[in-house]
């Protein structure tokens, strides 16, 4: 009898177990309990350096604040944007909070979540540029971030183009003349020019309108499910607003979202 209360009381306690590893399972995680995270790090505002050295910007902030809500560890892995979605493929993380655009290419490989930031592309330029407009940079040398949107825009206009690793090499660039303009995220332009002091600016009229989404490997709907409903609700509750506008001085949700999953 003493065997058998000790057996049930066993059983219980394990219960609670049993059920986490279920909803881990039920998530499609690589890792039960956690959410691997790919992010560059380098692209302010989206991803950078805290003073303290610690992990902060815009995607960092709302892609923890969706972790809590789904009792899940937050784990950032450092990747380089050009092999970010070659990793996601070989299952080295769970989800790209990396600042990507939704696209119809990049749907085809991916699925994402629902549009969690709404910004477009922006040309930037020297104070003293007679830029002022999209068709202004045709013939003209023209820079931006490897393997993104932003070149094929560029390219669009008929600029030269030239390319970079790193959103800061190219403002850099820019600053000394070595090109005409860039195009990049306008959140990401209007944060770098300023906090860095350069003699930049915005020219007016955007070259597009985008939102950004979180990227799962094809197959893990309940994974892109669980994130949309923890996005919704953070930005419902007014969450999201005091996560972003902290940065940058503006809520940047989509009004309308894009939604890849059945609604």
């Amino acid at each position: 009898m003493k065997l058998r209360n000790l057996a049930m009381a066993l059983a219980a306690a394990l219960l609670p177990l049993a059920g986490a590893a279920q909803a881990d399972e039920t998530l499609e995680l690589l890792v039960p309990g956690e959410i691997s995270v790919a992010t560059e790090g380098t692209y302010p505002p989206f991803s950078m350096r805290a003073p303290n050295g610690q992990l902060d910007g815009l995607e960092i902030r709302v892609m923890q604040e969706i972790a809590r809500r789904l009792d899940l560890e937050y784990k950032p892995v450092l990747v380089k944007w050009e092999s970010v979605l070659i990793g996601l493929e070989a299952d080295q993380y769970d989800i790209i909070s990396d600042a990507m655009d939704i696209t119809e290419e990049r749907q085809k490989k991916v699925t994402f979540a629902d549009g969690w930031l709404e910004s477009g592309g922006r040309i930037v330029v020297r104070e003293d540029s007679d830029i002022t407009r999209p068709a202004d940079v045709a013939g003209r040398s023209v820079g931006g971030l490897v393997a993104s949107n932003w070149t094929k825009l560029a390219e669009g206009l008929g600029a030269k183009v030239k390319t970079y690793k790193a959103e800061s090499d190219a403002m850099q660039d820019l600053a000394n003349g070595n090109v005409d303009a860039i195009i990049t995220d306008s959140i990401a332009a209007a944060y770098a020019i300023k906090t860095s002091n350069l003699p930049l600016k915005l020219v007016e009229e955007p070259v597009s309108s985008i939102q950004k989404g979180f990227a799962v490997k094809m197959g893990k709907p309940n994974l892109v499910a669980a994130v949309n409903k923890a996005l919704a609700e953070m930005i419902a509750d007014g969450t999201y607003a005091k996560l972003t506008t902290d940065l940058i001085g503006v809520d940047p949700a989509p009004k309308e979202p894009i939604r890849t999953l059945p609604q």
